[in-house]
């Protein structure tokens, strides 16, 4: 029989999808066939012909796992799976349905199957499949996935684990995640008294690791829809900070901060240029991330040919303004792809030390 663990979480960006790549990894040191589903997916994407959830889409390609890619994502939603569900023309029972049969041929072929919640456990009400109720349909227990606070994670655990309950789902664990380290014991120490009259465990997740959220170069060509230039061998970079270039171009080269993009406009011949520049020096390389540059104004000959000879990477936005992309990319929360191998060799090296996989394996053996 598999043993399977239900990934929900108590709200948005949580850590949840690294979560499940954390568990998933450590799961095949110890596993032989593992398995993943996300069983009502909201966020459609295409592969190899099939329309599948976009995690499950990431999961297949990052763990190898295509040929199981038929059962990985059973419920995909489109924006108007919700209007249909109501008007009676999909019906809940055949979701239901699929979900179920989905879940057991993996159980056919795995020992070991995370399952994926969608956004907080009331995602899904709807159509009468919240991660609550599909928890307890799968019979999978819980791990609720939430953040490094106290009294808002208490709050937080405490109002979702009420529709678990409702529902006769069993929450095995809470892991908090992205911890201060410096007080990570302190708010572990904290979570566990709080909540030391529940029937769970509260485990720790990652440290806050902000270069996780950040986002790379080939997310930012996406979240502009523009083309990246230079060296493309560099999109899957991540970008630490983001400057904008309106000071002295002695003043910028100054304040270069490791793997800034930097929003340069058009006009900026000097600066444009000495970061081309730049560059090319190996002490400058781990600095110098990329280029945007924003500005109606066309590149200058010279300062062009510099540019594209430098292999620079830079993104030309004509149509936007500095703030506007600023703006644009400070907002964007980056979310893990398939092409992020240096995201993804953080995450392994980080759930190798973090979690206690023997650990949690047990505390989610069925009882």
């Amino acid at each position: 029989m598999a043993r399977k663990i239900f990934i929900a979480a108590t709200g948005q960006n949580s850590g949840k999808t690294t979560t499940c790549i954390s568990v998933l990894h450590l799961a095949q040191k110890k596993y032989e066939r593992v398995g993943f589903i996300k069983p009502l997916g909201p966020k459609p994407a295409m592969l190899r012909g099939r329309a599948v959830d976009k995690d499950a889409a990431l999961i297949a390609q990052v763990f190898g796992l295509q040929r199981h890619l038929a059962y990985m994502s059973p419920v995909v939603v489109y924006p108007d799976t919700t209007r249909r569900v109501i008007d009676g023309e999909i019906k809940v029972e055949e979701l239901r349905e699929r979900i179920l049969y989905a879940c057991s041929e993996l159980e056919k072929d795995c020992d070991f199957i995370v399952i994926e919640g969608s956004g907080h456990p009331g995602v899904g009400s709807v159509m009468k499949l919240s991660n609550a109720r599909i928890a307890r349909m799968l019979d999978a227990p819980v791990l609720m996935v939430t953040g490094g606070g106290i009294g808002n994670v208490v709050d937080a655990v405490s109002m979702n684990l009420a529709l678990f309950r409702q529902e006769g789902a069993e929450v095995r664990a809470v892991l908090a995640n992205k911890l201060m380290p410096e007080k990570r014991e302190q708010v572990l120490d904290y979570l566990r008294r709080a909540l030391a009259d529940e029937p769970f465990s509260v485990i720790g997740g990652f440290d806050f690791q902000p270069v996780l959220a950040n986002p790379t170069l080939r997310r930012i060509s996406r979240l502009l829809d523009l083309t990246l230039h230079g060296n493309r061998r560099e999109m899957g970079r991540i970008i630490h900070h983001v400057q904008i270039g309106a000071a002295s171009t002695q003043r910028i080269t100054e304040l270069l901060k490791e793997s800034s993009l930097l929003i340069v406009t058009s006009s900026r011949d000097e600066l444009l240029v000495t970061l081309a520049n730049l560059y090319q020096m190996p002490e400058y390389r781990s600095r110098i991330a990329g280029l945007i540059i924003p500005g109606i104004i066309p590149v200058s000959v010279i300062t062009q040919r510099i540019i594209d000879r430098s292999k620079i990477p830079y993104l030309r936005a004509e149509s936007q303004t500095t703030a506007e992309l600023y703006r644009i990319i400070t907002e964007d929360v980056s979310k893990i792809t398939a092409e992020d191998t240096e995201k993804l060799d953080l995450v392994r090296s980080l759930a190798e030390r973090s979690l206690d996989f023997d650990a949690l394996d047990t505390l989610f053996a069925h009882a």
